[in-house]
């Protein structure tokens, strides 16, 4: 399956190849970009580590204190650059130093327009973990245009959302054409068992997205379009299947509850099918769930999940219990699991495909740190490495675009050689 298409080929040279930096990671100081500076450091500085060769980098923030803090923690000194997403001059300085930036810097709903702005109008490819659909459309219907022409190849959520939905999707499809010459169908996913903790800047993406939910019936409308992201002239209309509730999968004798992150991780799916031509098929279904055990356990697990999710959703849309949770229950900002709950995570998904001759596969995709943040931060990195020193902007050019689309074969390989994730088909 090719991840070269002909939706975005750039219309100008590219003048990102002789910066001085491949990569600057920007809210280096936020929880997750800290994780993320530390693997960077250590990764690039292996002298085994021949794809860490040559790649010169930098931290960003507005926190110049902050910066010099982090910096002296890290194994070997990297530059600092001062950027704030208020000042727009800062913002095109930093971007037009570096083939790519990667941000950390949520919500990004808040404050993240300006950066894509900048990219976007200066060539610069750019990387987040961002998780809010809404965010995407919003930069989409905006600056689609501007990237193209520059030449910028902007690929959000780069993390836990959605790398392992997206690949593991792009993977199955692969792995299914090769065994039976047809993708499949239909495509269920299950998050069979992860461990991780939550941060702070998490929560305030939620209470963000909620906020904008409850107060713009527009909105509510967007959120609930498994489409949201196609924004070809003739988006498929096929009913998608969406767990909300607690539901019974006879087939694999579980009890199945809603999973909190299928509202983007869906939307980026189909985008991947419209980037990559519709390769699995105009009448693709996808969808999301976790998987609880079965019996009377499994089923008083799902009915407790789906009304815990459904309750701090009703109550994250109303401004003073939102408020209330923030304050007084929630992770603050800055804050987010230890080191050794990051190290000690994991999660472990399935992908269940069927074909149109109900041909079927199986693909299991792990990860073996905390799937928010001690994974997510290896994949942030990867995934903008993989744009710097793998994909040409003659085979993808300027656009938004996902990690399937964009990246494909080249990001899988890195991942499970650098970052602690396996793809691989298995029984049943």
């Amino acid at each position: 399956m090719s991840t070269e298409t002909d939706t975005a080929k750039p219309t100008q040279q590219d003048s990102s190849v002789n910066r001085p930096y491949a990569v600057i990671l920007y809210g280096a100081t936020s929880f997750v970009g800290q994780i993320t500076a530390h693997y960077l450091t250590n990764f690039l500085s292996n002298a085994k580590n021949k794809d860490g060769s040559n790649v010169t980098w930098a931290i960003a923030g507005r926190d110049e204190e902050k910066l010099n803090e982090l910096q002296s923690k890290l194994e070997s000194k990297v530059d600092i650059i001062i950027a704030n997403s208020k000042d727009p001059v800062s913002l095109n300085n930093m971007t037009k130093q570096t083939q790519v930036i990667i941000s950390t810097v949520g919500p990004y709903l808040k404050y993240g327009e300006p950066l894509i702005k900048s990219c976007a109008e200066n060539g610069t490819d750019y990387v987040d973990l961002t998780g809010e659909a809404i965010f995407i459309k919003d930069m989409m219907d905006k600056y689609q245009d501007t990237a193209q022409q520059s030449g910028a190849r902007i690929v959000n959520s780069c993390g836990f959302d959605s790398i392992p939905s997206d690949l593991g999707v792009y993977f199955t499809q692969t792995k299914a054409e090769e065994k039976f010459g047809e993708a499949c169908n239909v495509i269920h996913m299950r998050v069979k068992a992860a461990k991780g903790g939550i941060s702070g800047g998490t929560i305030a993406s939620m209470a963000t997205i909620f906020e904008e939910v409850g107060e713009d019936k527009s909105r509510r409308k967007q959120v609930a379009n498994p489409y949201l992201l196609n924004d070809d002239t003739d988006v498929p209309n096929v009913r998608q299947d969406n767990v909300s509730k607690p539901e019974y999968d006879s087939t694999h004798k579980r009890w199945l509850a809603p999973f909190v992150m299928a509202s983007i991780n869906t939307r980026i799916v189909h985008r991947s099918n419209q980037l990559l031509d519709y390769e699995y098929g105009r009448d693709f279904k996808y969808d999301e769930a976790m998987w609880m055990k079965d019996g009377v356990k499994g089923k008083l697990s799902s009915y407790a999940m789906s009304a815990g999710l459904l309750g701090f959703a009703t109550a994250m849309m109303i401004k003073p219990s939102r408020e209330l949770l923030s304050k007084h229950v929630l992770p603050k900002a800055g804050t987010g699991p230890s080191k050794d709950e990051q190290e000690n995570g994991y999660f472990d998904i399935r992908h269940f495909g069927q074909t149109a001759k109900n041909d079927t596969i199986t693909v299991k995709v792990t990860g073996d740190k905390d799937p928010g943040y001690g994974s997510t931060s290896r994949m942030l990195a990867q995934a903008a490495l993989c744009l710097a020193q793998d994909i040409s902007k003659e085979d993808v050019g300027g656009g938004f675009w996902t990690p399937a689309s964009a990246m494909g074969d080249k990001l899988i390989a890195r991942l499970e050689e650098h970052s602690g994730l396996s793809f691989e088909v298995v029984e049943g």
